[in-house]
């Protein structure tokens, strides 16, 4: 963890939630007050809660809502896809843009990661943009060249610490339990930062750089000791205020 950066845990819900899930977030509001002092928490759920959970929210200062994708367009005939602009007038402070699911299952490139990213910024919201290797370009040594290319073709010029937040998520450890050592996500942070700060100057030493990949209460609090571990992008763990709400108390 980087002491002067205020940590971010975010919570992705994937294609997971009804109305009934409304109870689970409204105890994540319940106990954020109790990790006011660590981090920062958002909620990022499937498109069709946002409002309401939004609505919910109301003016939190603790727990945002955001959303897990955008179209690069403002409007137009895209069926069945939802603009950023839209995204916010529902209440979405965040997107999530190239998680490895989306790269994966609808053959997002890193072109169209930037263009979405810059539609966010267009709208007035913040990027997370996620970035990782798979398992073959582990193997191959590659985690490194991976991520260096995804981040200069993935990040319009323009970034700053409050419209930018980028996920490093080795793709062999989403969903799988698996995660890097303490050692393997330090290299790889110090390089994201690094790379960050050589573009974009102090801003880019700013910017939030979470760890995603099987973040759950049980590894945590090693992971959030990491230097330039600025929070974390959680997937399953996220569905369940306790666990989610014990990430963030893990916080240093």
């Amino acid at each position: 963890m980087t002491d002067d950066i205020r940590p971010l845990i975010a919570g992705n819900w994937k294609m997971n939630g009804l109305k009934a899930s409304m109870d689970e977030f409204e105890a994540m509001l319940a106990g954020a007050s109790e990790v006011a002092d660590k981090a920062d928490l958002l909620v990022c759920p499937p498109a069709t809660l946002i409002a309401a959970f939004a609505e919910k929210a109301g003016g939190s200062k603790t727990v945002a809502v955001g959303a897990q994708d955008c179209h690069p367009e403002p409007f137009g005939a895209h069926t069945g896809d939802i603009s950023a602009e839209m995204l916010a007038d529902a209440g979405a402070r965040v997107v999530i843009v190239g998680h490895s699911e989306r790269r994966a299952d609808h053959g997002e490139t890193d072109v169209l990661v930037r263009q979405k990213t810059e539609a966010v910024w267009r709208a007035g919201l913040t990027a997370i943009v996620c970035i990782g290797e798979t398992q073959r370009q582990r193997d191959a040594g590659h985690t490194l060249d991976i991520c260096r290319g995804q981040l200069n073709v993935s990040l319009p010029d323009g970034a700053r610490a409050d419209n930018l937040v980028v996920a490093y998520e080795p793709v062999w450890a989403i969903g799988t339990g698996l995660t890097p050592t303490a050692e393997d996500v330090e290299q790889i942070h110090q390089f994201i930062r690094e790379l960050l700060t050589a573009r974009f100057n102090r801003e880019g030493a700013r910017v939030r750089i979470l760890y995603g990949g099987s973040v759950k209460p049980s590894n945590a609090r090693e992971l959030m000791a990491v230097a330039n571990v600025n929070g974390a992008l959680v997937g399953g763990a996220s569905l369940k205020a306790a666990d989610f709400l014990a990430i963030a108390h893990s916080c240093p």
